[in-house]
């Protein structure tokens, strides 16, 4: 087999064992998978190591392969969460992203909420008057500019369901920040757009 090929196989064959790591174990991040599947394999070379994008890939063929009604029906029910809580958010124009989005979910995945607003204060007197309680952090986001940015995150639990809100400033719906995995602009879906895609489900 050339050496292109063989290079090529070898990282598909990291991506799927990558992909079983997130679907099995629930691995937190593509890197961590990544690194445990490099190990597992016995690849150093950072160079023939897959790109976030072709794990996700991975994780979605394994899902479309091996379909679990217990799956789809978790996922039916985080998009129809993540419907309810974009109806609450509606002034903050949220877009979904993330696993619900993707449908690539693992046992770690929850509801990721894009929402734009001058002031954080302004989503917090939301969640207040709403009586949900959160906790407060951070999420870093890479920008095409070259910029890396930290923006507010707030994190709750809608039932059983874990909500991350990533709160970023007015400009950024006109020029968002990059997608980890495909870094391209990273728009999420409309509130719109969740509902079709809960139409169109099984």
């Amino acid at each position: 087999m050339p050496t292109h090929d063989r290079f090529a196989a070898l990282r598909e064959r990291m991506a799927y064992e990558a992909a079983r790591i997130i679907l099995d174990q629930g691995a937190s991040t593509f890197d961590h998978a990544r690194r445990k599947a490099a190990e597992r394999i016995g690849v150093t070379d950072r160079r023939h190591w897959p790109s976030n994008e072709a794990i996700q890939e991975a994780v979605l063929s394994q899902r479309r392969l091996f379909p679990g009604g217990l799956d789809q029906t978790v996922l039916r029910r985080f998009r129809a969460a993540a419907l309810e809580a974009m109806d609450w958010l509606e002034p903050f124009a949220p877009r979904l992203i993330g696993d619900t989005l993707s449908g690539a979910l693992n046992p770690t995945s929850g509801i990721e909420l894009l929402l734009f607003a001058d002031r954080a204060e302004d989503v917090i007197l939301t969640l207040m008057e709403l009586r949900i309680p959160w906790r407060e952090g951070e999420r870093l986001f890479n920008y095409g500019s070259g910029q890396r940015r930290a923006h507010p995150l707030l994190r709750f639990i809608a039932g059983d369901v874990r909500v991350e809100l990533i709160i970023l400033p007015l400009q950024a719906r006109r020029h968002p920040p990059l997608d980890h995995i495909s870094e391209r602009p990273l728009r999420g879906a409309s509130r719109d757009a969740v509902a079709r895609l809960l139409e169109t489900e099984p």
